[in-house]
């Protein structure tokens, strides 16, 4: 998809703020992340993006799926290749948020949301149908994101 087409918010971070316990927990979560309005500049230095759409059954961890895509997509040749996940990190059990240094650097990438991009009208503009998870029951369909140019 065209960068242009995926789209940014200021009031979605208030959801990471009011509503996860992510938010300042995970040095890939608010507010340690850019800002809606700096992610907006950041999207507009690339043309392409790769939407990932992860379905049930989830890949064992999403954020580990995008960095390797990332990878892969770096050692063709795009050189600025950035990927972004959802949801707060798991990849340590504890973050190292006192000292804001990440121990797995080459893994860890920011939230969509914490960075203030509108994942459902993102969704949605690439095409795919995307609905509110309405119970606990309910398996979400998880995206990922990478930057290309």
């Amino acid at each position: 998809m065209r960068t242009k087409d995926v789209v940014t918010a200021e009031w979605v971070r208030l959801k990471c703020q009011f509503g996860c316990g992510g938010y300042n927990q995970h040095l890939t979560c608010p507010p340690f992340t850019p800002t809606p309005s700096a992610m907006r500049k950041i999207l507009d230095e690339y043309e392409w993006a790769i939407l990932l759409r992860f379905k049930p059954p989830l890949p064992r961890n999403v954020r580990e799926t995008v960095s390797q895509v990332e990878r892969k997509v770096f050692l063709s040749g795009f050189y600025k290749a950035f990927g972004l996940a959802s949801g707060p990190c798991e990849l340590c059990e504890r973050c190292n948020v006192k000292e804001a240094i990440c121990r797995k650097p080459d893994q860890a990438r920011p939230s969509m949301e914490a960075c203030g991009i509108d994942v459902y009208a993102t969704a949605r503009s690439a095409g795919f149908g995307i609905n509110v998870v309405r119970s606990r029951d309910e398996t979400p369909t998880y995206y990922g994101l990478v930057l290309i140019s």
